[in-house]
């Protein structure tokens, strides 16, 4: 199955806490994506012999569903379609049916 949403795509996340934010897609992990800069969370770590402890900031993922592609040519987020050109898998904007995959 084609997904929807690939790395270094630009996004915009529809829901949560970071809502309307626009961010670059880091790693797509099956139905959940880590994006750049959403979904920041602080942790407390004890010392280890590998690292020190304190305060370390990290990245977790979120749903997929919660975000929306943003459009290279008209600049909004919308809905992403699938078709076929010249034998080949594309994805296309729902709102101006500019192709993004090239």
């Amino acid at each position: 199955m084609a997904s929807k949403i690939k790395k270094g795509d630009l996004v915009k996340v529809m829901s949560g806490k970071d809502k309307g934010r626009q961010e670059k897609v880091l790693e797509v992990l099956g139905t959940r994506i880590l994006v750049d800069n959403v979904n920041k969370v602080k942790r407390h770590t004890k010392p280890t012999q590998e690292h020190k402890g304190g305060i370390i900031e990290k990245i977790l993922p979120i749903v997929s569903a919660r975000v929306l592609l943003v459009c290279p040519s008209c600049k909004k987020a919308v809905r992403v379609g699938f078709k076929t050109e010249k034998e080949q898998k594309v994805r296309f904007c729902k709102k101006c049916g500019a192709v993004i995959d090239k």
